[in-house]
């Protein structure tokens, strides 16, 4: 009976484990839309923008309006060319 519960035990605990993997998606499948989501968002999706970079997305969108294209995103300041190439597939607009 206990070799009976330690083996129930460990399915139970694999299952627990592997569910939510299975639900997870992908780093590469995440977007974030620039004109749109908030500075969490936009820190937590692109890499090399923390809190302060994405602050700065969502200043400059207030101040200036929405942005069209990547090009637009260089014109943040601490956005640079090479964090907008790094990051072109997880930017959208609309």
């Amino acid at each position: 009976m206990q070799h009976v519960t330690r083996q129930l035990c460990a399915y139970l605990l694999a299952f627990l484990l592997l569910v939510p993997a299975a639900y997870a998606v992908p780093d590469e499948e995440r977007n974030v839309n620039v004109n749109r989501d908030n500075a969490e968002t936009i820190a937590e999706v692109l890499d090399g923008v923390g809190i302060r970079r994405a602050e700065a997305i969502v200043e400059y969108r207030k101040a200036y309006g929405q942005f069209f294209g990547l090009e637009d995103l260089v014109e943040v300041r601490g956005i640079g060319e090479q964090t907008v190439a790094t990051n072109a597939e997880r930017i959208r607009f609309e």
